[in-house]
């Protein structure tokens, strides 16, 4: 299971090429089924058209990339008129308004929860007046663009923590949440900085904001790598790629 947001800039990688073919831009969400149908595609050659790969023809979804067989796997909405129906559509569920069947306004959607192997969403993070709070898809009745029906008794049925939506699995991924956040590397970090320290950049290394990080010919040390990991999974995946020895 993934938060939305941990979709959005990881680059999209050919298994066929090896090589990068762009960056998830965003998601697009399907109200009728509560999926993830496709993720939009961004790529610095494609000024004009919009891309998408449907999400049943992903590999599978890592802490650095999005994995997809080949490069055929991505098609112009032109050619997939579903997809170009549910772009248009614009459902972001990130920032709807939750509004139960008799009409009371109940919080705002702050984040929402993915099946990485299937697309399915599994369920929301709501902000309330004093706290957030976690609410099952099973609670949801309609997706709007602006606003998210849920049933009369979903009040009763508010989650205290994400790991309740799919049990022990996404207890691990909440501790490591949370070790990032006390800057305590987790095991898998701890891997990463022993693979990335003392190795040299190939290319410059930059943010998604433009800003450089690492010029070419850095030999990264254990600060580097840190601030490489503070930065994010799209910055790592670049970094990873681009350095030698």
């Amino acid at each position: 299971m993934k938060k939305s947001n941990q979709f959005v800039g990881l680059p999209i990688i050919s298994i066929a090429d090896g090589a990068e073919v762009g960056h998830v831009k965003s998601l697009v969400v399907n109200p009728k089924e509560g999926m993830v149908d496709f993720l939009t595609v961004e790529h610095a050659d494609w000024q004009i058209s919009v891309r998408a790969v449907p999400f049943k023809k992903i590999v599978g979804v890592g802490e650095f990339a999005v994995m997809i067989e080949d490069s055929t796997s991505i098609f112009d909405l032109t050619e997939i008129p579903i997809a170009n129906e549910l772009v248009q559509k614009k459902i972001t569920v990130v920032g709807a308004k939750l509004i139960d069947r008799k009409g009371q306004l109940i919080g705002e959607a702050t984040e929402f929860f993915i099946n990485e192997d299937t697309g399915a969403i599994l369920g929301l993070e709501l902000s309330l007046r004093s706290k957030k709070v976690i609410l099952s898809s099973e609670q949801l009745i309609t997706y709007g663009r602006d606003l998210i029906v849920i049933k009369e008794e979903a009040q009763l049925n508010f989650l205290d923590k994400a790991e309740s939506l799919l049990g022990g699995a996404v207890e691990v991924e909440e501790e490591v949440a949370v070790s990032v956040e006390t800057n305590e590397l987790s095991e898998f970090q701890e891997k990463q900085l022993k693979l990335l320290t003392g190795r040299t950049t190939t290319k410059d290394i930059f943010e998604r904001n433009g800003e450089l990080l690492f010029p070419n010919g850095t030999t990264l040390n254990k600060e580097d790598v840190r601030k490489a990991q503070e930065k994010g999974p799209a910055v790592l995946a670049e970094l990873s790629m681009n350095v030698v020895g």
